[in-house]
């Protein structure tokens, strides 16, 4: 079995909250060393966005919540208070030994502590400096500050998610989970796996990567914002509503709901005959897949009544029996509880200082070759600060202490 694909890669990793953190994490997983820069005392931003925490075994209050765990393991924290001339000093000497500097202060916030692309790129020219901010590096709104819901509302995802117009309760909805956030989080993986690819195959180049939320979002629409860029006019909401194939979207049945994709005429034709009307697929107004797009209000009624008269169990039956994409609307209960999730393996435990373990999400990559085996728990705060600028830096205990006194780290 080979060493894991970033082994030997070391990150020195100044974001916070969610997009770069799940980025680095990303990385870490993939055998990065990533080396977590945090405030001292406080802490990544995260650490403070509420409850659930972990039970600290003295019953105290403690920051470790689910919101940094999610995005935080296999990674060592440094406390370092970069606002001091110390600190600013320290983050210079560890960027000496990385490949990669990740950031996501506001724009030019770090060039007051000469931190920036330009002084950290003077002491290491080969180094990928990766910038993940909201509006990016340019642009009349690049000072700006803001968090997901910003993007969701700001980047045309809040106009097309939600109820229909006429329903109860229609009007722009957020998407439940920071999704902006995770996307972003893989482009900037993305980015800085081709930045670290460049600079191997052409002589040490090293480069300034600026990756946001609002071109996030805006690219990730890709068919709903095709629409517009072909005919000028925005797609309506259409709740769960697909929005290719029809018919398309959760239905109830006697028990609970389901949710159904037919995508082509052949599919339409078998759940026709699943659901005990097959002459609907001989309809005129039903035949082809846009005839069913234009009639879709009609056919998603008729569908509507059809399921309504058994249960979530039989139809699943019955509908995959027939090769028709379809899946029950689970919560995170069922998600766990699936036997295909299961082996599948997507919780994974680690052992964590504050119990026996600890439930974590694995990463969604499988390799044949570089499969990732270790998964280590996200660091107490400041967990691995003496062992990093000892071992790395070569700081003495006296020199240690002495930053320690000064709240430099």
């Amino acid at each position: 079995m080979s060493a894991l694909p970033l082994s030997g890669i070391r990150i020195l990793d100044l974001t916070r909250v969610l997009a770069g953190p799940l980025s680095a994490q990303m990385l870490g997983d993939l055998g990065a060393e990533v080396i977590k820069v945090e405030r001292p005392g406080t802490g990544d931003d995260a650490r403070a966005f509420g409850p659930p925490y972990l039970v600290d075994p003295e019953g105290k209050a403690n920051n470790n919540n689910s919101f940094y765990l999610c995005a935080n393991r296999n990674k060592k924290s440094v406390t370092v208070n970069i606002a001091t001339p110390e600190g600013q000093e320290i983050i210079r000497e560890l960027a000496k030994t990385v490949d990669v500097f990740m950031e996501n202060y506001k724009v030019g916030d770090l060039k007051r502590y000469g931190l920036d692309y330009e002084s950290i790129r003077k002491i290491n020219p080969g180094v990928i400096y990766c910038s993940v901010t909201g509006f990016g590096q340019t642009g009349p709104y690049a000072p700006r500050a803001g968090y997901d819901a910003i993007f969701q509302a700001m980047g045309g995802l809040m106009s097309v998610t939600g109820h229909m117009d006429g329903e109860p309760g229609a009007g722009p909805m957020k998407v439940g989970p920071s999704i902006v956030d995770y996307m972003t989080g893989m482009n900037t993986s993305i980015g800085i796996l081709s930045a670290l690819y460049h600079r191997k195959v052409n002589g040490g180049q090293g480069q300034h990567i600026d990756v946001c939320l609002l071109d996030t979002v805006i690219a990730s629409l890709s068919h709903y914002a095709q629409i517009f860029l072909v005919n000028g006019k925005s797609p309506p909401r259409r709740g769960t509503w697909g929005n290719g194939g029809m018919p398309a979207g959760v239905f109830r049945c006697s028990d609970g709901e389901l949710m159904l994709v037919v995508g082509n005429d052949a599919q339409f034709a078998r759940t026709c005959a699943v659901l005990g009307a097959p002459e609907l697929a001989t309809n005129p107004k039903f035949l082809k897949n846009n005839d069913r797009v234009v009639h879709g209000k009609e056919i998603m009624a008729i569908y509507a009544g059809l399921f309504l008269k058994d249960t979530v169990a039989h139809w699943l039956t019955k509908l995959e029996e027939a090769g028709i994409p379809c899946g029950p609307v689970n919560d995170f209960a069922h998600v766990f509880a699936d036997p295909h999730v299961q082996e599948r393996g997507m919780r994974v435990k680690v052992k964590h200082k504050f119990g026996p373990e600890l439930s974590l999400i694995r990463n969604a990559l499988t390799f044949s070759e570089t499969p990732i085996t270790e998964y280590r728990a996200p660091p107490l705060l400041g967990e691995h600060t003496r062992e990093i600028l000892s071992s790395t830096l070569g700081y003495d205990e006296a020199r240690l202490e002495a930053l320690k006194k000064q709240g430099v780290i």
